[in-house]
């Protein structure tokens, strides 16, 4: 029996990109989704505004900013089996949800299921550097450690979520993907899969420089899954 599935949407001031985010899922999800969350944490833009014109979406409004606020309301306010988060600039391919069902119908253990950004937005040698980092260095720790999982592109299983007690917010916002990854894994596989990606906005990576973002994410990464807390409690929002 295929599994409902919850979209969660965090949305911060993401009036830009919150209406193609909703076309993309909604177009090439095929009707999927049990239901879609629009997490509007706390924005002062018009988020809210443009994710309440589309039907079938429920926009919920988060008072306390912060990324894993936002995923923790989401988490309770989902109503379905398995609960799947992309950002608020992402462009959903065809076959995602189908994906998700998939793997959570057939795999009783699967606990959480990732999968590599592709950014849409960046020049084309930066895009191969990205791919060089996910399979040359992405992939082998997902090995050697048995868990990863990128903040904007994974799926989880509610009844994981509910023995972890949802999500972390005492963390602001890097190495919150790796806490839950990590978390998750007790609790059964957590796959990290290049054969399911998500198209996303390359703003950060820009806005930062490609390398600097990568160690950041990499110290953090690092951080958590041995030391059990993130390097970098401070973040910049790029927008």
């Amino acid at each position: 029996m295929d599994p409902k599935i919850t979209l969660a949407i965090p949305a911060y001031n993401e009036e830009k990109y919150i209406g193609q985010c909703l076309d993309y899922a909604i177009k090439n999800s095929d009707g999927g989704f049990f239901e879609i969350l629009v997490i509007d944490n706390a924005s002062t833009d018009k988020t809210s505004e443009v994710a309440s014109k589309y039907p079938g979406v429920r926009v919920i409004r988060e008072e306390k900013k912060g990324l894993t606020r936002a995923r923790q309301r989401a988490f309770l306010e989902m109503k379905g089996d398995v609960l799947a988060f992309v950002d608020s600039d992402t462009q959903m391919p065809k076959g995602w949800c189908a994906m998700i069902k998939n793997k959570f119908a057939n795999n009783p253990d699967l606990a959480a299921l990732s999968g590599p950004y592709i950014y849409y937005d960046i020049t084309k040698l930066n895009q191969f550097f990205v791919r060089l980092y996910w399979v040359f260095l992405g992939v082998p720790v997902y090995l050697i450690l048995g868990y990863m999982l990128v903040g904007g592109n994974f799926a989880i299983r509610k009844s994981v979520l509910d023995k972890m007690k949802g999500f972390d917010t005492t963390i602001e916002f890097y190495g919150e993907d790796t806490n839950i990854a990590r978390r998750a894994h007790m609790f059964g596989k957590v796959e990290f899969n290049l054969k399911f990606p998500m198209y996303t906005s390359g703003r950060r990576l820009v806005g930062q420089g490609i390398m600097p973002t990568s160690l950041l994410y990499i110290s953090n990464y690092i951080s958590e899954a041995f030391f059990h807390k993130p390097t970098t409690q401070e973040y910049k929002d790029i927008r």
